[in-house]
């Protein structure tokens, strides 16, 4: 018995790399790109372990979730760190990260989540790095969110560790995701003693056994159909150019905040300007008489193929996401998602004008 899924062929070296290339003219970087074989906690965690150790003064931007374990991983690794905590409804400026130098010029390493799909807001990082450039610093940022959302461009941002998955908006596999690593990122992992080796953590065994020499033998063996996905997901994105997918992404974020606005009951965009707010996904503060995360099972229960969650942890309270990305990042999807949140509101009691929200939809999308 076959299946087109099983009895392939072989994804040998070569075309391993080809796919490498792909991606990093994705991210328009002359960087080494590393393709590693989990999703993407696998290279943010390898390589915070690769570049900081005991000797590292880190400054930690939390602007969400992900914000918070990356200064756990940094700690565990023995750097000093140097929390930079903004509200979730908002983005970290150019300005707090000069001042944190200002404050502490010892920094020597900067992590960064571009854009947050768990709390819906994004961070200027072209802005930030010119400041992290300016000061010396080894800039890290998890673009795994925003990347086919909105611009990563890790050589004009001085970008020296960038991690990228692409289960969001890029619409692909989340058993794969990349790094890319600059020659000074390269160094510092050199210089780490602590850097994990001989582990699947260990971006330097990539360096050496992969990249080094020549990628004509991978250190073992490929998630051949994770492989496949990803290239099948980035030939769809050259294929419709990547300007018109980031596009569409904005044009579902302005759709869905215009659409909310207009929907009432007493539900309001999350992060409150819509210049901090994340293309990926937009995030909702739900009324303060109901609980969201029921909201979103009633909206769930009116129509289940609606890209609707509530917020993780504590936000689960007051917060709701709007996952309008990959192929959901259509008028259709956040039309049939405000429509169903007015089913759940309005089983509360509370007014709501679901044809004005679809009107508003229609008038917002470019």
């Amino acid at each position: 018995m076959t299946h087109p899924f099983l009895d392939l062929a072989p994804l040998g070296a070569d075309r391993f790399a080809a796919i490498e290339d792909r991606v990093a003219r994705l991210l328009s970087t002359e960087q080494d790109v590393v393709i590693m074989q989990g999703e993407a906690l696998l290279p943010l965690e390898g390589a915070i372990r690769a570049a900081a150790g005991p000797g590292t003064t880190a400054l930690n931007v939390i602007t969400g979730p992900y914000g918070q374990t990356f200064g756990d991983w940094l700690r565990d690794c023995g750097a000093t760190v140097i929390d930079l905590a903004v509200p979730f409804h908002t983005a970290v400026t150019a300005e707090q990260i000069r001042q944190a130098f200002a404050e502490h010029p010892e920094i020597d390493f900067v992590s960064l989540v571009h854009a947050e799909a768990a709390t819906g807001n994004t961070n200027p990082v072209a802005e930030i790095g010119e400041v992290v450039r300016a000061h010396g610093a080894l800039f890290y940022l998890d673009a795994v969110a925003s990347v086919g959302a909105e611009p990563v461009l890790p050589d004009a941002w001085g970008v020296d560790l960038c991690v990228i998955g692409a289960q969001k908006a890029m619409g692909g596999p989340a058993g794969v995701s990349a790094v890319s690593v600059s020659e000074r990122a390269w160094a510092r992992m050199a210089a780490n003693p602590k850097a994990p080796r001989r582990s699947y953590l260990s971006l330097l065994d990539w360096k050496e056994r992969w990249i080094d020499g020549g990628r004509k033998a991978l250190l073992h063996a490929p998630a051949q159909l994770e492989m496949l996905a990803l290239e099948a997901c980035v030939e769809r994105i050259e294929a419709a150019g990547l300007d018109a997918v980031m596009a569409r992404h904005a044009a579902a974020a302005a759709t869905a905040r215009a659409g909310a606005v207009a929907l009432g009951g007493g539900l309001e965009p999350y992060v409150y300007e819509a210049r901090d707010a994340a293309p990926v996904a937009t995030t909702l503060r739900a009324p303060s008489q109901v609980v969201a995360s029921e909201m979103v099972r009633r909206a769930l229960e009116a129509d289940p193929a609606v890209p609707l969650a509530a917020g993780g942890g504590a936000l689960a309270k007051e917060m709701i996401r709007v996952n309008h990305y990959g192929a959901d990042a259509t008028p259709g999807a956040v039309r049939a998602s405000l429509a169903a949140l007015g089913v759940a509101l309005s089983e509360q009691g509370l007014p709501v004008d679901v044809e004005a929200a679809l009107r508003a939809v229609e008038g917002a999308w470019r």
